[in-house]
Parts: C-alpha cells; sequence; structure tokens
C-alpha cells in the first residue's frame, strides 16, 4: 500500500511540474496562478500547496529534477576519467536538451536563474552550490591528470566553462544557432580554444 502511495505522490508532483512548464512558458511566471496551475495538472490548489508552498518551490523543483536528470546522463555516457572536455559536453549538452524542451520555458528559466527575482535565496543557493561542486569535481580530476593547470582557481575556471554554456544557449535563442547539431559544434570549438589556453606548461 505504501507503494501505490509513493507511486501517486511521484505522478502528482510530475503533473505539476508539467503543468508548470507548459504554463510557466505560455503565460509567463508572474501571470500564472496556482488556482490555474491546478486545473492544468487536474488536482486542487489544496493539493498543489500540500506539494509546494510557492511557485518559487515549484520552479527550484524543476531545476533539482534537471540536475539530477542530466548528472544520470553525464555517468551513463561518459567515465569518471573521461578528458574534461568529453565530460563538459556531456553535461551541457544534457542541460541544453533539458531545458529548451519548452522553448519559450527553457527562457524563462534561465533568466531567472541569471538573474533570480522570487526564488527562494537559500535552496537557489543550494542549488548553486550543488551545481559548482559537481563542475570543480571534473576540473580536480582533469588538474590530477594534468589536463588543467594547478595554479587556477576552480571556481573561477567553473564560472568560465558555464559562461561558454550561456553564451551557446544564448545564440540558439537567438537563432545564430540552428539545431542541436550547431550548439555541440559551437560549444566544443569553445571549450577546445578555453582548454589550449589552460593546459600545463609543455603541453601545447
Amino acid at each position: 500500500m505504501t507503494g501505490v502511495r509513493e507511486e501517486k505522490k511521484r505522478r502528482t508532483r510530475k503533473a505539476i511540474l508539467q503543468a508548470a512548464v507548459r504554463l510557466f512558458g505560455d503565460k509567463g511566471y508572474e501571470r500564472t496562478s496556482i488556482a490555474a496551475l491546478a486545473r492544468a495538472a487536474g488536482v486542487g490548489k489544496g493539493t498543489i500547496y500540500s506539494y509546494f508552498r510557492t511557485k518559487s518551490e515549484i520552479f527550484l523543483a524543476f531545476c533539482e529534477d534537471e540536475l539530477d536528470h542530466v548528472y544520470a546522463e553525464v555517468a551513463e555516457k561518459t567515465r569518471a576519467d573521461a578528458p574534461l572536455t568529453e565530460q563538459l559536453m556531456a553535461l551541457f549538452l544534457g542541460e541544453f536538451r533539458y531545458v529548451t524542451r519548452h522553448k519559450d520555458f527553457g527562457r524563462l528559466l534561465l533568466r531567472e536563474m541569471i538573474f533570480p527575482k522570487e526564488l527562494t535565496v537559500e535552496r537557489s543557493k543550494d542549488l548553486d552550490n550543488r551545481y559548482i561542486d559537481y563542475l570543480s569535481a571534473m576540473c580536480k580530476g582533469a588538474q590530477e591528470r594534468g589536463e588543467l593547470r594547478r595554479d587556477v582557481d576552480l571556481l573561477f575556471v567553473c564560472g568560465h566553462f558555464y559562461a561558454l554554456y550561456l553564451i551557446t544557449v544564448s545564440a540558439w535563442y537567438m537563432d545564430r544557432l540552428q539545431t542541436e547539431a550547431d550548439v555541440a559544434e559551437a560549444l566544443q570549438l569553445l571549450l577546445q580554444q578555453t582548454m589550449e589556453g589552460l593546459l600545463p606548461a609543455g603541453k601545447k
């Protein structure tokens, strides 16, 4: 019986998040009410509040699910000792596919994550720290393999790599890059150029 209840809760949560993605993308975050979310998800308002206290929490729940999905995809597609560029490509392309499944929502998500307005600050910081820790572990492994200089601050290196991802996604939204293949090619080139500048002495 417990398993049945947990499965029902999982389906309800998924329905709420799917409705949020659709409505936030179509109507905008500010203009989407909890009542509209409940109707779209096929549940009552009270059910929404039993899972999420605010719209911000719904937004953050999507971000958490995104990270879980992308991390699992990276683990499936790359080895822990794979070259850093290969790991970063798996991470960023997985993220790109996930956030752009609904193009309008993806645009909103990126804007809110970079320039948050109503997101719950502490939980947003927790997500940022989790993401930074994940990227830092990738970069630390690259240092140990001799792919990356040891005298660089990993926090800034992570910021640099993430900025390249954002630039690439922005170019896709502006139609400078037309397809996922275009995104992959541009991102690969940007990462390659960066890594060539970060190689230890004697490895160029």
